[in-house]
């Protein structure tokens, strides 16, 4: 595996970056990650049930796709979803309260921690099943195309997505349809545990675009900007020429899969370096070096964000539990027949 290079420059998307929009981007991140550490402590002290997949190292990616994103966009993720949900501005006590499955979560404390779904901000649902939403996406973007109501869904999958039936099935449709939608892989070097060399013989997943009549797009996280311009252009083709695009975005998760790995298949050193090279590090150091912020003022930023995170886990731990028939729900259309 290639490890980052932590003395690297600034990239020129951050460094051309004017300070409010590099601020505005920072916070984003710091609450995704502030969110996450929350959760991860609330997991641990057993408010949490299930199975619980952290977004820590992965924030650039979702916040820098709501910066590229129209209104009536969708987004389509993995059970990895809690930073789509909070960069799509979903609120953070109604996600906290949804792990804790209580009443007051995003759809009622039934779906938990792998099942973010609020469509007035755009998010269109966390799926836990591996691979089964890729046709889902091309489903809405089916619909976007048919309705002609402009919108573009973006499609969230992992590397270890890849190779499952629905995932072919769901490209070749958006293939052969010209459909406007926008997969994209966030290759964050494990299939659960498994490196990326073990599950699949060629390692550019983006290989795959030519054969579902795509444009492929690969390149490593550096921060926001980057991918608001790199999924920017995709989301432009979809509109505009509706047109689908396969990205391939190379990241890395500082946590394990979910709460109970503890990821001891990394290799010696290679955590302490991805994280010398962390995206959120970057922002932050731009801000210091590029727009005159001090560490008293960043530390402040992180005590009102820190203070919202703690503010939600106590909106969750006080809400009421769901009401009993509330799981029946959502399930068949009601109404006479």
């Amino acid at each position: 595996m290639d490890l980052p290079d932590k003395d690297a420059p600034l990239p020129e998307t951050l460094s051309s970056a004017g300070k409010a929009e590099t601020l505005h981007a920072y916070r984003e991140m710091l609450r995704i990650r502030r969110f996450e550490e929350t959760a991860a402590r609330a997991y641990t002290r057993g408010k949490i049930s299930g199975f619980l997949h952290l977004y820590i190292g992965q924030e650039a990616i979702a916040v820098g796709t709501r910066l590229a994103m129209q209104q009536n966009d969708r987004i389509v993720s993995t059970y990895r979803d809690h930073g789509f949900a909070l960069a799509q501005g979903c609120d953070p006590n109604a996600c906290m309260a949804e792990m804790y499955g209580k009443k007051t979560g995003l759809v009622g404390g039934i779906g938990g921690s792998m099942h973010f779904f609020e469509r007035d901000k755009g998010m269109w649902g966390g799926y836990a099943i591996v691979g089964n939403h890729i046709p889902i996406a091309a489903g809405h973007a089916f619909a976007a195309k048919y309705l002609g109501d402009d919108a573009v869904t973006i499609c969230f999958l992992g590397d270890g997505a890849v190779g499952i039936g629905p995932t072919h099935e769901g490209m070749t449709l958006a293939g052969l349809w010209d459909l406007p939608v926008v997969f994209v892989v966030e290759n964050n070097r494990y299939s659960m545990g498994t490196p990326l060399e073990r599950t699949l013989p060629a390692a550019d997943i983006t290989s795959r675009a030519p054969g579902y009549g795509m444009v492929g797009d690969r390149f490593s996280v550096e921060d926001p900007f980057q991918v608001r311009d790199r999924l920017g252009a995709a989301i432009k083709r979809a509109r505009e020429e509706s047109q689908p695009t396969l990205i391939e975005i190379l990241t890395y998760r500082f946590r394990g899969h979910s709460m109970s790995d503890p990821a001891k298949y990394r290799g010696k050193g290679e955590l302490e370096a991805f994280r010398a090279s962390d995206p959120f590090e970057r922002v932050n150091r731009a801000l210091r070096e590029l727009h005159g912020m001090t560490e008293d003022e960043l530390e402040a930023l992180d005590e009102e964000v820190i203070a919202e995170m703690d503010a939600a886990a106590d909106f969750a731990d006080t809400s009421p539990q769901p009401d009993p028939d509330h799981r029946f729900k959502n399930i068949m259309i009601e109404g006479e027949g």
